[in-house]
């Protein structure tokens, strides 16, 4: 149960590092205002990050429990759409400037914004729905809650981190770190990527 649990918090660490716009606005809210204001974009950020996750994990597992042959579609698909996801990380060019963010806009803004980077973004819920539902099919039923404990535990950890540590070196924070961030985030998720891909071969009976 513990290698499970590990093994949702690595997926999870992996699935909410990669810098977009939930990461910078924690960011550019912790180098710019109050710890007060900064933990309260953290918290709402780790809400909406860990209902989408558990919308993804519990709806697709819902599905598959229906139709059976789904699992092996969802390990073929979920293992390209995971090394794709892996590969397009280590590729990517983090930009840590955007104009665009409003740093002093009131909370219920601010939980608005966060809703809508979260639940308004169609490759977050692609990307969520695949990666998540994809692990779901791996799992027996009595093992996938630790496993989705375990991304949970990750969202909260990395978005409280993260703005600790923005918030402590402000200066230290750039693209080059993030960068670093993405090619290790991706080479977590091609790996995973790739054991469901060993999943989907066994689901055919080629080995």
């Amino acid at each position: 149960m513990l290698n499970i649990l590990l093994k949702g918090f690595a997926v999870g660490i992996a699935y909410v590092a990669p810098i977009g716009m939930q990461n910078l606005y924690v960011v550019n809210t912790a180098v710019t205002q109050s710890k007060k204001r900064v933990y309260q974009v953290a918290l709402i950020t780790i809400l909406f990050d860990i209902s989408l996750a558990l919308a993804c994990f519990f709806g697709i597992g819902a599905i598959i429990d229906r139709f059976e042959i789904l699992k092996t579609i969802i390990y073929g698909i979920g293992s390209l759409a995971v090394i794709w996801i892996g590969i397009s990380l280590i590729r990517s060019t983090p930009n840590m400037q955007n104009n665009n963010i409003d740093l002093n806009m009131p909370i219920k803004k601010v939980a608005l914004t966060c809703f809508l980077v979260t639940w308004a973004n169609p490759q977050a819920l692609i990307d969520g729905t695949l990666l998540f539902g994809g692990f779901r099919a791996s799992l027996q039923s009595s093992l996938s809650t630790f496993f989705i404990i375990g991304a949970c535990l990750a969202s909260a950890t990395w978005f409280l981190g993260l703005a600790t540590i923005a918030s402590i070196f402000k200066n230290a924070i750039n693209e080059k770190v993030m960068k670093y961030i993405n090619i290790i985030c991706g080479i977590i998720l091609i790996y995973y990527g790739l054991k469901l891909g060993y999943n989907f071969i066994q689901e055919l009976g080629i080995f």
